[in-house]
């Protein structure tokens, strides 16, 4: 271990590192959490505000922007204000904006309050992710990783079921205010618990990058909304979809230019020069696209084609959350015990086991034919996240972790929001791809066809003229087909995700183990 290392690792904390944990997951969690509570509630909310499905989109969106632009800029606001303070201030901001969420009396206000709940919320899992990395060991890294891996991993499985109860049985606004008892204990936790370290205190004469700040604004803005209309407007073949991806394009390459010439920066790309880092944080993105994807489609399929209702649709998702959490605990207690490699690629290969499964669900499937794959996707997502984020930090240095957190966490929220537009857009390509390809069996030169619909027009000819009840049956078959299109597409989508998972697979023993760099 070099003399620099060494140097970063003296600072202990005052407090055992497991009673400073508390504080630390509870923060974690409150964010982890809304990022996939409100989905379910999503039409109540539309319905209170007389909006559309797409007009309410901008609720979920509004978030997922707001804390992209925010997780980057972590490291220089902890600069600025120190990090307890920046900590305890995003809290705050969060609890009270969830308030406002809460009591918001149209759309225009949720969104304004989403926003400062997304700014508030942002720099609380990367914030996280490094004080726990800085207050364990090395040796105990792993331990602290399945710790967090709880949060990020069981969090949001837990949001749609959570939401889904609330909504069915109180009220939509309720899925917001149960944050705050949640984060007023965790203010006085942090008051009390937490301390900075010497290189996370407050710092003078520190400078603003605006120009990447800036640039770092424009390119999620118009990205995000490029992956939430693009589909809609049908991609590239809208004029302004290709304005605003050149828009994007041309952010993005100045956002990182201005980044490698400017010497207060607004974050140092120099962690992706650590190939643990880097390896790491791609196969973390990688399970975080897959996660977030699944997590939104399963329940479109759910509600849409089983006729599920927003709780039991939410109350599926249990059996993942009881793989990830059984994961989690014994990726804690292997991870100085086994080649944390071999976790990740366990975890991995239960993903597109998962996925597989999942690829053969049809219309007349019972409750386990569902709880069994997500119980065992639960299981990949724990082994596969927790060993990579504490193998993606362990080769870096204390003071680094607070930028890299940052970086890694914006990484896997740009992830989730491409995973999540992706399968939006596989399952309507998908879906027309086969519509179009059954349709050619209707015609009346089909036997099956004719015979099928002799039936069904003969029985709704008991009750109306036969040319209508012709025209019925006609209509009777066709919606059949466009549901069993539908089916399709969504098996596609979960086919594509699950080899998505088995591809990544060889890069995982690019790696340096966490064994091996204690010894080196």
């Amino acid at each position: 271990m070099t003399e620099e290392v060494i140097q970063q690792e003296e600072w202990k904390p005052k407090f055992n590192p497991w009673i400073v944990s508390v504080p630390i997951i509870g923060a974690a969690f409150m964010f982890v959490l809304d990022e996939t509570i409100a989905n379910v509630a999503l039409l109540h909310m539309a319905g209170s505000y007389s909006a559309s499905r797409e007009e309410a989109l901008w609720i979920l969106t509004s978030y997922l922007i707001a804390s992209g632009i925010i997780i980057p800029a972590v490291d220089w606001f902890c600069k600025l204000m120190g990090r307890k303070a920046f900590f305890t201030f995003s809290v705050i901001l969060f609890v009270s904006s969830s308030f406002l969420c809460g009591i918001s009396n149209s759309l225009g206000m949720m969104i304004f309050s989403r926003i400062l709940q997304g700014i508030g919320g942002g720099a609380l899992l990367p914030l996280a992710q490094a004080i726990l990395l800085e207050n364990f060991s090395i040796n105990e890294r792993g331990k602290a990783m399945a710790l967090f891996g709880m949060v990020v991993v069981i969090a949001p499985i837990i949001g749609p079921v959570l939401g889904g109860w609330i909504t069915d049985n109180f009220h939509w606004s309720w899925i917001f205010f149960i944050n705050i008892p949640i984060g007023l204990f965790t203010v006085i936790l942090i008051k009390y618990l937490l301390e900075d370290p010497p290189y996370a205190k407050k710092q003078k004469n520190v400078r603003i990058d605006t120009i990447g700040f800036f640039f770092l604004t424009i390119w999620l803005v118009t990205m995000q909304i490029i992956l939430d209309k693009g589909n809609n407007a049908d991609w590239f073949n809208a004029i302004w979809v290709r304005r605003m991806a050149i828009v994007c394009v041309i952010s993005a390459i100045c956002f990182f230019i201005s980044q490698f010439k400017q010497k207060d920066s607004l974050v140092d790309l120099n962690v992706f020069k650590d190939k643990n880092f880097s390896i790491g944080t791609l196969i973390q993105v990688i399970v975080n696209l897959v996660l977030l994807a699944s997590m939104a489609i399963l329940p479109q399929f759910l509600q849409t084609l089983m006729g599920y209702n927003a709780y039991l649709s939410g109350l599926t998702m249990m059996p993942r959350g009881a793989g990830s959490l059984t994961s989690v605990l014994l990726s804690g207690l292997l991870a100085n015990k086994v080649d944390n490699r071999l976790l990740i690629c366990l975890g991995l290969v239960f993903i597109g086991i998962a996925g597989f499964q999942l690829s053969e669900l049809n219309l007349e499937i019972s409750m386990p034919s569902i709880s069994v794959p997500n119980f065992i996707l639960g299981l990949g997502m724990g082994f596969s996240l927790v060993p990579s984020i504490a193998l993606s930090a362990v080769t870096l240095n204390n003071n680094q972790m607070t930028n890299a957190a940052g970086l890694q966490n914006l990484l896997k929220n740009i992830g989730g929001a491409i995973g999540t537009s992706i399968s939006g857009t596989m399952i309507a390509r998908c879906s027309q791809m086969h519509q179009y390809e059954l349709v050619e069996h209707l015609n009346d030169l089909n036997p099956v066809y004719q015979e099928r619909l002799s039936a069904i027009a003969g029985g709704m000819s008991q009750f109306t003229h036969p040319v209508e009840a012709e025209y019925m049956a006609k209509n009777v078959i066709y919606q059949q087909l466009v549901q069993q299109s539908t089916l399709l597409g969504f098996t596609d989508t979960f086919r594509m995700f699950s080899i998505a998972a088995i591809v990544i697979i060889p890069t995982v023993f690019l790696l340096k183990n966490i064994n091996n760099t204690k010894k080196s």
